[in-house]
């Protein structure tokens, strides 16, 4: 009788250990997004209405580039399930927050935007669009280091 008192008892510690360390990984996932809910997100999502509006309305007119910011841009095509478009977002919003007031940093989900992913012909992703004030935009593709980027935006940003 000891021993189904004991062994039950043993069961009971073990549950509750269980329980409460699933309940503190809960509290934890509610604290983390509770943080990313506030934290002030730099970098803007473009739709198609949005893309033609802010950057440029290539249904009017098709032949040619004219950009319609008022500062220069960079555009990430991504898409959510991409590894190394996750491992760029945090240095994208850093450099967002870094270049506040200078540039636009745009971001397009290629999933949800085929037609935009499909005029820029978006083979792979990340692909990186720097879209000077004047002259042509550039296209670079791949998981870039924030020195990279920096480098890309003084240099053919804010030249």
């Amino acid at each position: 009788m000891k021993k189904v008192t004991i062994i039950g008892l043993v069961i009971l510690l073990i549950a509750g250990a269980i329980s409460a360390f699933y309940v503190t990984k809960q509290n934890n996932n509610l604290t983390e997004t509770k943080n990313m809910e506030t934290k002030e997100i730099k970098t803007i999502h473009l739709t198609k209405a949005d893309f033609l509006a802010k950057v440029t309305d290539y249904e009017s007119n098709p032949e040619e580039w004219k950009y319609l910011g008022d500062k220069p841009a960079l555009i990430d095509f991504y898409a959510d399930w991409c590894g190394p478009c996750k491992a760029i977002a945090p240095i994208l919003e850093e450099l967002a927050e870094e270049y506040d007031g200078q540039i636009y940093i745009y971001k397009i989900n290629t999933e949800e935007e085929q037609e935009l992913a499909a005029l820029f012909g978006i083979r792979s992703i990340p692909s990186l669009l720097f879209i000077p004030m004047e002259g042509q935009p550039q296209m670079a593709q791949g998981a870039l280091p924030k020195a990279t980027f920096k480098e890309a935006i003084n240099s053919i940003l804010l030249k």
